[in-house]
């Protein structure tokens, strides 16, 4: 379905910011998808009426948190109560005519819930502010588009899509043109400033590229994003993934985070007098050292699941190159880098994945970051990485290991209240050990006749 572009999102003029209520009426909004994501960076949400837009405004919604899954409560708890935030107000009528979507900050008793990702991003932004910073960030989603086959096993949506290397294979975007126009169309009339949407590494594998903008706001529209991708795939019998690693022998899908810091007086990472030939300053140099400090920690929260070390963890596809870090170094306009500088304005983090929740991938990321700015730290020549944190975790056990041991990257999780980091590692365990007894066909097949 193409989108009428005269329903694009024109907010209403006003010196301060409109009310939901005032952007609900605005916009002809007949129903509001109230959502906020668990730790776990499942969407949730409730679907509103716009004659209740007032009661959602003043009271919020309740959810039963621990029905949410991965919000730090028991059956027992109180309601998590979904306070909207009216600046994340987005119609998507080209999903539905008269259907928007606000995302919320979930409430316990009257008060932030310190388990909710975007409450943890929120504090950390605030942090970064005492600190004379606000904080830029660019996301680079990518994704495959897959069905199930005859026997259940997973298939690339476009049977066509086979050759060796279809990256940016003119054909195989032209084939995905009705999908990939949609999404394009949707982000602008959104105001995103999509600007590129090509073929990826692996068959099947795409990326809609959008501008960066302050951290919370790229992180809404990665989960707003997600949402759309989802739901215009569906509509024409397609499942579009963000697993990190959906084939075995096929480059894994990255949720790249491009990173700046801005002061007052513009941006605090270029320096032309930097010896170090990037043309970065101290501070930017600070930050590339902090999150190669913390980077194995790091990589519990932006490679968060089993499956991610499956990604970060090989060794070649089909393609020829893996595209994913499995060493925290940094250096300049190089892919093969966990940190990438493409120029003196961001650095481009390429540990995360496709599973990260970006919330807390961008909470756990500038508070890394900016512990190395405060202690003023080194990072080397360019090409190098800090011996402590040079090799990053083999499996998502070590990974939760390695967050156990950093008291910035617990306290950044824990940021906006106690206990949130090892609620969270405690999680994530139980994820790799329900994975670990699993009898898989690899293990049927290596060891059935072997003894």
């Amino acid at each position: 379905m193409a989108i009428d572009t005269a329903e694009a999102f024109t907010p209403i003029a006003s010196d301060t910011q409109p009310t939901l209520t005032e952007l609900v009426h605005s916009t002809g909004t007949t129903f509001i998808l109230a959502l906020f994501v668990t730790l776990s960076g499942k969407p949730c949400a409730k679907l509103v009426p716009a004659q209740a837009v007032g009661q959602l405004e003043k009271d919020g919604v309740g959810f039963a948190g621990f029905a949410a899954g991965g919000m730090g409560q028991q059956p027992k708890d109180p309601d998590l109560v979904a306070m909207p935030d009216a600046s994340s107000f987005t119609p998507i009528p080209f999903i539905r005519p008269g259907l928007a979507l606000v995302h919320c900050d979930p409430h316990v008793e009257g008060e932030p819930w310190p388990y909710s990702p975007r409450i943890i991003l929120r504090e950390t932004l605030r942090r970064a502010a005492d600190l004379g910073f606000t904080v830029n960030v660019g996301a680079e989603i990518e994704y495959f588009l897959v069905n199930r086959g005859t026997s259940g096993e997973l298939v690339t949506a476009d049977a066509s899509d086979r050759s060796s290397q279809p990256c940016y294979d003119a054909r195989d975007v032209t084939r995905m043109y009705d999908h990939l126009t949609e999404i394009s169309t949707a982000m602008n009339a959104l105001g995103w400033g999509n600007y590129a949407n090509d073929h990826e590494d692996g068959n099947g594998q795409f990326e809609q590229n959008f501008d960066y903008a302050d951290a919370m706001t790229t992180a809404d529209r990665v989960i707003t994003a997600r949402y759309l991708l989802s739901v215009v795939a569906e509509k024409r019998g397609m499942r579009a993934t963000f697993m990190p690693k959906p084939f075995a022998d096929r480059t894994g899908s990255g949720m790249h985070m491009h990173l700046s810091l801005w002061r007052e007086d513009g941006a605090a990472f270029p320096d032309p007098a930097d010896e170090k030939g990037l043309g970065l300053s101290s501070t930017a140099y600070g930050f590339i050292a902090g999150i190669l400090d913390h980077a194995c920690a790091l990589q519990a929260v932006i490679a968060p699941t089993v499956n991610s070390y499956k990604r970060t963890g090989a060794t070649t596809t089909s393609s020829g190159a893996t595209w994913s870090p499995r060493f925290a170094t940094y250096g300049g306009n190089d892919r093969t880098h966990y940190l990438r500088v493409p120029d003196c304005h961001r650095v481009e983090l390429r540990g995360g994945d496709g599973s990260a929740n970006p919330y807390l991938a961008a909470a756990a990321a500038i508070a890394a970051g900016l512990d190395g700015v405060q202690r003023a730290l080194d990072p080397g020549a360019p090409g190098s990485g800090d011996s402590k944190s040079d090799s990053l975790p083999m499996t998502l056990l070590h990974a939760m290991d390695a967050l156990d041991r950093d008291p910035v990257l617990t306290g950044a999780l824990d940021i906006a209240g106690p206990g949130v980091a090892e609620y969270f590692a405690r999680l994530k365990r139980e994820e790799f050990f329900a994975w670990h007894n699993t009898v898989t066909p690899w293990e049927i097949d290596q060891y059935l006749t072997a003894f």
